[in-house]
């Protein structure tokens, strides 16, 4: 079974269930079904503080509204994928 944690430190309202749904089904239909993964909403300043911090970036990245595509992003990247047309492809699987 796939284990999966939200924390919110984002001072905003996070559809904690969507999240966790969603996180499921894309990890699922790529292959992962067993382990734990940890989401963390933050705020936007942390969110450039982070982006500076590891991608050398000076911009947030807001997903309050839409937060699914972001969120299917990040875990791709967890899986190992880079940004180009492979990632992409996949994105666009999970996004319907």
């Amino acid at each position: 079974m796939l284990d999966v944690e939200v924390s919110n430190e984002a001072g905003a309202p996070v559809d904690v269930e969507g999240a966790v749904e969603l996180t499921r089904q894309v990890l699922a239909a790529e292959g992962v079904a067993d382990g734990e993964v940890g989401l963390l909403f933050v705020s936007s300043e942390r969110i450039a503080e982070l982006k500076r911090e590891h991608l050398g970036v000076d911009e947030p990245t807001d997903v309050r509204e839409a937060w699914r595509e972001p969120l299917v992003h990040g875990l791709l990247h967890l899986l190992g994928y880079d940004h180009g047309a492979e990632m992409q492809a996949r994105e666009r699987v999970h996004a319907s």
